[in-house]
């Protein structure tokens, strides 16, 4: 049987922590950050956690299952 292999995208974009919950950076931050306030800015400073519904399908690309 040959090994699963993880996805290359997938493994720069999400991160797993100490507790098993999957993390991303949120979108939209890069540039164009003058028309967007500065709440929806700071919003998307900490990290998102990957909902469980996608759960699954993230770990897949991820070989964690």
């Amino acid at each position: 049987m040959p090994k699963v292999k993880t996805n290359s995208s997938a493994k720069k974009r999400f991160k797993v922590t100490g507790s098993g919950q999957i993390t991303f950076q949120k979108a939209f931050k890069r540039h164009i950050l003058t028309k967007k306030s500065t709440k929806r800015k700071r919003g998307m400073r900490i990290d998102g956690t990957v909902h469980k519904t996608n759960l699954h399908f993230v770990k897949r690309l991820l070989g964690m299952k």
